[in-house]
């Protein structure tokens, strides 16, 4: 219940046109709060019903979050359309995500596939992460940006095709992300 009230308050937080209860028709708050339900039931090891109720959502409100994925209080997703979650997402405390936001795989991973988010981390409209990527704490993504197996340094600004970190503590900075190694599980 708790996470639901921080779910709630994001919602306040980060978008100034939320007034009074009107919160209850937001999609992303929709499906979020389908996806702990179902999120609860993957975890119980239920087969079927928690991917069923996951694409039910998905057709109602246009977000799709793998029940299988691991979503921090405070989540916020504002306007939604587009979103999707992969089922080894694991998103931190206060997440801003905007619509069209990709948490993905590359398709050649086993195990763990989707991308890691810390807390506070706020990702632009359209931004294409993908991979078992880390992305530490108090970062911004910048809209459209794409993130190909590279991990995001906390404290970061990052932006562009490919996604270039402009910003570090504050300062303006033109750095390449770091070289992660790229291993795949499979070919």
């Amino acid at each position: 219940m708790l996470t639901l009230i921080e779910d709630i308050r994001a919602i306040y937080r980060n978008d100034p046109a939320a007034r009074n209860i009107e919160f209850l028709l937001y999609p992303g708050f929709q499906a979020i709060t389908a996806h702990r339900f179902n999120h609860w039931l993957y975890k119980l090891g239920i087969p079927f019903f928690p991917r069923l109720f996951s694409q039910i959502v998905r057709f109602l409100t246009g977000l799709e979050i793998h029940p299988g994925a691991t979503v921090g209080p405070g989540f916020f997703c504002d306007h939604g359309a587009g979103l999707v979650i992969g089922e080894t997402a694991e998103i931190g405390r206060n997440a801003v995500l905007f619509h069209n936001v990709t948490l993905g795989g590359t398709g050649k991973h086993v195990g763990k596939r989707h991308p890691t988010l810390g807390d506070n981390v706020l990702v632009g409209t359209g931004a294409i992460l993908l991979g078992p990527i880390t992305v530490g704490d108090n970062v911004r993504i910048g809209a459209n940006s794409f993130i190909f197996m590279k991990d995001v340094p906390s404290n970061t600004t990052v932006a562009g095709i490919p996604a270039k970190i402009v910003k570090r503590n504050g300062a303006t900075t033109d750095e390449e992300l770091p070289t992660t190694i790229v291993r795949f599980d499979r070919v």
